[in-house]
């Protein structure tokens, strides 16, 4: 096939960026509890004249109908008393909303912000416990509704992307936020920043992009020759299957603590990993049948990957290969959507309709948790911070913490 030429052309390429910061009320929700069962006096009577066989009959249809509705009543409570090692924290949004990323500043773990779709950005001083919304003046003033995903910080500085293309800097913990404009021949959408220094971050964009800047975002480096597009143009010929059918983006984007990446191609044909110091994305074949849900990096360095219909896979060894072996989970059948490492040897994983599953042996057996079942949602995401820190991200707004 011939090859496409690429947006940006060498890792010496760079664009000019300027630089230029705040209150939704919390929005309440009641949960109303049917009413009880009751018998009024009229009943009573009644009930005084039936013989004793209709009266033992009636009394026992009454407390069958009576007791679910004393079951529901006490649900919520059982259900949050049988999440031992998660809480719900319940966040003052709108219903519908997605959460997607979240982070806290390194020199403070109890200040974080929680972000998603719909503009959404709340911030904690707490660590999680409660949470209040935060608004970004630059980003209000246009008639977008941004959806922010991603948020990172090292010492005070944070950043934030978004879509559409936004990108928001803080040097102050977050007191204030700053919009950095960016050039309008951006490659893709942007989908994931880390902070990687003073002054510095690494910005990826769904096509493939990845930019570097050194100086609180004015330039911007490219650090790949070329978009996966062309990289799968140049080198389909090596065998990858389903490459002919790619889309042009990824649908999920994880990186390494030491800079390497692993993301999964749109349709989930295949997946692609890129290093440091590389030129271009590798592309690799996916190694089971079914198509790639997410894929990620272990606590020892391995991979994980997940399949569509609740498949969950682990490399043997560690670094980047095509080698996986199956781990059966329980997941009901629902598609895991994302697994978490707090350490080398506990893990929790999630997914569709509220799936919680936990290993403390490094991913070799996994439990559900069968009371996240009860959660009407779909758990997105899975982030470890330092230490116990740890939440689980939802849609329609639910947001697990941790309790260790």
């Amino acid at each position: 096939m011939a090859s496409v030429t690429s947006p940006f052309t060498t890792t010496n390429a760079s664009f000019l960026l300027r630089s230029n910061s705040q209150n939704h009320q919390p929005a309440h929700r009641s949960f109303p509890l049917p009413p009880r069962a009751c018998l009024n006096e009229s009943q009573d009577q009644h009930r005084i004249q039936l013989n004793r066989r209709q009266f033992i009959s009636q009394t026992a249809a009454i407390v069958a109908a009576t007791a679910p509705l004393t079951l529901i009543d006490q649900s919520p409570a059982v259900a949050d008393e049988a999440l031992s090692q998660w809480e719900r924290v319940y966040l003052p949004i709108d219903p519908g909303v997605v959460l997607l990323d979240i982070a806290f500043v390194p020199d403070d773990p109890t200040h974080g912000f929680v972000l998603g779709t719909r503009q959404t950005l709340l911030e904690t001083k707490d660590g999680g416990a409660t949470w209040f919304p935060r608004s970004i003046a630059s980003a209000e003033e246009e008639d977008f509704n941004y959806r922010f995903n991603s948020i990172s910080f090292k010492g005070n500085e944070g950043w934030i992307v978004g879509k559409p293309a936004i990108l928001l800097y803080t040097p102050d913990a977050g007191e204030t936020w700053k919009r950095i404009p960016l050039s309008a021949q951006l490659p893709g959408d942007m989908v994931y920043i880390k902070a990687t220094g003073d002054q510095s971050a690494e910005m990826v964009t769904d096509e493939g992009a990845i930019y570097v800047t050194s100086n609180r975002g004015y330039n911007w480096k490219a650090a790949v020759q070329e978009t996966v597009s062309a990289t799968l143009n140049r080198t389909v010929s090596s065998g990858i299957s389903g490459a002919s059918y790619y889309t042009g983006s990824f649908n999920t984007v994880n990186r390494s603590p030491d800079g390497r990446y692993v993301a999964v191609s749109s349709r989930g044909n295949f997946y692609m990993t890129w290093e440091p110091g590389q030129a271009f994305w590798q592309p690799h074949n996916r190694a089971v049948a079914r198509r790639i849900q997410n894929m990620g990096w272990r606590a020892d360095g391995g991979l994980w990957l997940l399949v569509r219909g609740g498949g969950l896979y682990l490399s043997k060894g560690t670094g980047i290969t095509e080698d996986f072996e199956e781990i059966p989970v329980q997941s009901r059948g629902f598609g895991i959507l994302d697994v978490g490492y707090r350490s080398q040897e506990e893990a929790w994983a999630a997914g569709g309709s509220g799936v919680l599953l936990r290993t403390t042996n490094g991913g070799k057996s996994w439990i559900r948790d069968k009371a996240a079942d009860n959660i009407a949602a779909n758990l997105y995401s899975v982030k470890f911070m330092e230490g116990n820190q740890g939440f689980v991200l939802g849609n329609d707004g639910v947001l697990l913490r941790y309790l260790g």
